[in-house]
């Protein structure tokens, strides 16, 4: 039998309701052998103490290895794992090269090309904007009743004048990239499931569960919507929820 770990030990530090999720399909994905610790939020939403004592900055996830490696930040875990045992699933990194132009500048597939945008777009843009809605939500709710109307009006401003147009913009550009996928999609960068793919889940199934789930905005991003329940359906997505459910008792997509 193949040794796909090529004989390192991976250790998968999973926090619920987090992006770790999306480490634990792409291992599933690689056919990788790894050791699972799940880990719950503290009543603030934040992390447990326990994981600072993996990453300084209680990051998660932080696969380790037989070396003394610790890698947090999930688009330079996704890169790592891809680059050394990508074999195993091919066509989660797109064909680099168009045949004939290796190694020339501008030679590059547009699928390879999404891909390589898709991989910083996820945290570098997207993300933020979601993060700061549920931040903005938790102001809103979570001070005592009798300040929640002060609360709650900073927090409509801050929709209103900033997060609102910026979650519709992305959402928007989302919708426009399915469409004009290469070959008709129905992934983000073309006809195969690729690493950005399984990065974009989060954002993509979390905006689903809180944006998407209003009738009106589901039928201005149907694309977006059927892409957050497309991605859901993958047998790598369904094994490692499963894994979850064994160990935790439930799983919950959301943020």
């Amino acid at each position: 039998m193949t040794d796909n770990n090529q004989g390192c030990k991976i250790t998968l530090y999973w926090l619920e309701q987090s992006r770790s999720h999306r480490i634990l399909w792409l291992l599933e994905e690689l056919k990788l052998k790894y050791e699972l610790k799940t880990f719950k939020r503290r009543a603030d939403k934040l992390a447990p103490a326990e994981l600072k004592k993996v990453h300084p900055l209680g990051k998660s996830p932080p696969p380790g290895s037989t070396s003394p490696m610790v890698l947090a930040e999930s688009g330079a875990i996704v890169d790592y794992l891809c680059d050394h045992f990508g074999k195993a699933n091919p066509t989660l990194v797109p064909e680099r090269y168009v045949a004939g132009k290796e190694g020339q500048v501008g030679g590059e597939t547009e699928e390879f090309m999404r891909y390589r945008y898709f991989m910083h777009y996820v945290e570098g843009s997207l993300m933020p904007y979601l993060v700061m809605s549920l931040v903005n939500d938790t102001i809103r709710n979570s001070p005592p009743f009798f300040i929640r109307p002060i609360t709650g009006l900073v927090a409509s401003q801050v929709e209103s004048s900033f997060l609102n147009r910026n979650i519709e913009g992305n959402l928007g550009f989302l919708e426009d990239q399915l469409k004009t996928a290469p070959g008709g999609g129905p992934w983000i960068c073309g006809k195969d499931l690729t690493a950005a793919d399984i990065l974009l889940s989060f954002p993509a199934i979390a905006a689903s569960g809180r944006v998407l789930k209003d009738p009106k905005t589901r039928e201005k991003y149907p694309l977006l919507a059927s892409y957050a329940e497309r991605l859901q359906e993958v047998e790598g997505y369904k094994t490692a929820v499963k894994k979850i459910e064994q160990a935790e008792g439930y799983f919950s997509a959301s943020m």
